[in-house]
């Protein structure tokens, strides 16, 4: 049996990780899986891992950035000071620890989630193991972060990519390495028997509460769609560094009575929500692969996303399965909302359709995808 070892920073929140979790889950039924994480942020991981699957960690230290920004904040210079002087620990110790593992490891597997871990499996892997990045992110026109993959993937066997487009992209950036470059999708875990019925007035929205997912962006087009339709919510499930801002500006603004933050939240509590949900709105400025799309898709909820998300313009061919606004635009955004709450009848249809192109991201699916890949050596 062929050992696998998946190379993580952490196993708490975030979508890679939640994609780390998945990963080992699938490879376990047919290989000998192992985790090597750099920090434990939890006691236990976020997301479920089999139990057949091992988790290591590396180090027992962990980042300090929000101490720094605070210090920094504060202008507390000798706390800045000593917080930076302690993250060159934690950046080193991330190093050593990773190196040697990947030195030493018996592993005949080794797939790196991080462009850092990346270069270092490069460098430092042993020839005979077969050596595979995972790169999730996108480079949003960045072409110094998208060279920053390119060179730190050069050395590997493969690379692979969530989206088709970002295959195309790289295919032809390491056309002249050793390096060969694949798309496999991330994964839902399966589709509902039932679809949603799409009775209830509710919109729905699921991601991490960062800047760069365009939170701020749904409560102001909610606010100005709840005018004419007072009667219908939202409902937004996530954590992260925006929650105490979006929470105020829902109590300014006399939301609360039609706004949810409901937090993080487990597969089980998000799927009875999406089901009960009418309209799935995505205003993420950006958006390498729309798994909650994808979910959303699965119950046979229709989705609307501006088209800066990258991830969704590759999942929604716009009036079909689902509907893509350019520049981001409020009107228009608002105007195709509005459609969908008139017309019921069209967002059976839509979510019908889009449900049936889901399969593609089941598990039976993508795990062949891997155990392909992963017996080409």
């Amino acid at each position: 049996m062929k050992k696998v070892s998946i190379l993580s920073l952490h196993l708490g929140y975030g979508g890679i990780e939640k994609s780390v979790a998945a990963l080992a889950n699938m490879l376990v039924e047919k290989y000998e899986v192992e985790i090597a994480c750099s920090y434990k942020l939890f006691d236990e991981s976020v997301f479920p891992v089999d139990k057949r699957v091992k988790i290591i960690y590396l180090t027992d230290v962990k980042p300090n950035k929000d101490k720094i920004k605070k210090a920094w904040k504060k202008k507390r210079m000798f706390k800045l000071f000593k917080e930076c002087c302690y993250a060159m620990k934690v950046l080193h110790k991330r190093k050593s620890t990773m190196v040697d593992y990947i030195k030493n490891s018996d592993s005949d597997v080794m797939i790196a989630t991080r462009d850092i871990f990346d270069e270092w499996l490069g460098d430092y892997g042993d020839e005979d193991v077969l050596k595979i990045g995972w790169e999730h992110n996108h480079y949003h026109g960045d072409f110094k972060y998208a060279d920053n993959i390119t060179r730190s993937n050069k050395n590997l066997d493969y690379l692979v990519l969530v989206s088709d487009s970002l295959r195309e992209f790289y295919s032809k950036e390491l056309i002249k390495s050793k390096c060969e470059v694949v798309y496999i999708p991330n994964v839902i875990e399966g589709i509902p028997e039932k679809i949603a019925p799409l009775d209830e007035k509710r919109l729905v929205s699921v991601g991490r509460l960062s800047p760069e997912k365009g939170f701020m962006d749904l409560l102001k087009i909610f606010t100005l769609l709840k005018k004419d339709y007072p009667d219908w919510r939202l409902d937004i499930v996530g954590d992260g560094v925006e929650k105490e801002r979006l929470a105020k500006f829902i109590k300014e603004h006399d939301l609360e009575d039609s706004v949810t933050l409901h937090g993080f939240r487990d597969k089980d509590y998000i799927d009875e929500l999406l089901h009960k949900s009418s309209i799935y709105l995505l205003t993420s400025y950006t958006e390498s692969f729309g798994i909650v799309l994808i979910e959303a898709m699965s119950h046979g909820v229709p989705c609307i996303a501006f088209d800066s998300a990258e991830g969704a313009r590759d999942l929604i061919q716009s009036g079909k399965n689902g509907y893509l606004i350019k520049n981001r635009s409020y009107s228009a955004f608002i105007k195709k909302v509005e459609d969908l709450i008139k017309r019921k009848e069209e967002r059976k249809r839509v979510g019908k359709v889009s449900r049936q192109g889901v399969k593609q991201y089941t598990c039976e699916v993508v795990k062949e995808q891997w155990f392909n890949l992963i017996e080409k050596k």
